[in-house]
């Protein structure tokens, strides 16, 4: 598949996902300071695995909120999670590192006239510390990541992966894999930090690999190949991180999951703070479930 690629629009995504493939392990977390937070015990003191994901939830909240794109979500996760396996986070000072993380994904994503006010981002989350906290924490933030803002990321990859898939299918059988589906589903993954240990392509390709082999889209079978191939991932890593990626997507599927919403956002933009805003912040979206399949 890969190695026969002619048209225009594929040799460009196959530069994009060769740069990204370069890329890619610059700007991701270090492993051995993510084990220390899973490892962590919850004494109300030190960061732990189930605070982190809390926060990351609140996150996704924030970005369904304001209609974010999932790569702002995706970035601000990594931007999290670089700046936690570097540093030892105090529990009560999260709250101002995970939304300053955020702030700077928005502003590194979105388009400018979307960006929202500081005051409003605050007030929105329901936090208690100041501008000025912000601000100070988003300046730790970004020494501690060495000012790199950019990284590579697991939606990217998906992005990419989808439409190379996408590119070599006949017309009518596009419609085989459903993109906003896979986007939920690495959504769903951003909330656990063990996939904070995985890399961005072989994350994005197990979540396509799974979903394929759940709609038993035999044809695409050759394309997840070639692109495993293409990208030298390991075929261990990838069996791997589907079972994980599988057990994750179960586990969210069920009633016992706590998953993340924008219920508690709802009463803070109402009446004369809704007038306050100077955008339309208050438009309230459901936050996606992972869609069902069309059989």
């Amino acid at each position: 598949m890969i190695e026969v690629l002619t048209t225009t629009d594929s040799q460009k995504l196959l530069h994009q996902l060769n740069t990204l493939l370069e890329q890619e392990s610059r700007c991701q977390p270090k492993v051995c300071g993510l084990r220390l937070i899973e490892s962590a015990h919850d004494n109300g003191l030190r960061m732990t695995a189930r605070l982190r994901d809390f926060e990351v939830k609140d996150l996704l909240s924030l970005t369904q909120f304001f209609g974010f794109d999932t790569e702002t979500f995706s970035l601000a996760v990594n931007l999290l999670d670089r700046f936690l396996s570097k540093m030892k986070v105090q529990p009560k000072h999260l709250g101002c590192v995970g939304l300053s993380c955020f702030y700077l994904a928005v502003k590194s994503v979105e388009e400018e006239r979307n960006v929202p006010l500081a005051t409003d981002l605050i007030r929105i989350s329901q936090y208690r510390f100041t501008v000025s906290d912000l601000m100070r924490m988003e300046k730790i933030v970004l020494e501690k990541v060495c000012w790199k803002v950019k990284a590579t990321t697991a939606f990217q990859f998906l992005q990419l992966y989808y439409s190379l898939i996408q590119e070599n299918l006949p017309f009518e059988r596009r419609n085989s894999l459903n993109f906003e589906r896979l986007e939920a589903q690495l959504k769903a993954c951003h909330c656990r930090i063990i996939f904070s240990k995985a890399k961005p392509s072989v994350l994005a390709l197990s979540i396509i690999a799974l979903e394929i082999q759940a709609q038993n889209c035999v044809e695409l079978t050759e394309g997840v190949e070639c692109l495993q191939k293409h990208s030298k991932i390991h075929g261990r890593d990838l069996t791997f991180w589907q079972e994980i990626v599988s057990k994750c997507l179960t586990e969210y599927s069920s009633n016992k999951c706590s998953k993340p919403n924008v219920q508690k956002l709802k009463w803070i933009v109402s009446g004369r703070t809704a007038r306050q805003l100077k955008h339309s912040y208050y438009k309230i979206t459901h936050l996606p479930t992972i869609p069902e399949t069309v059989p």
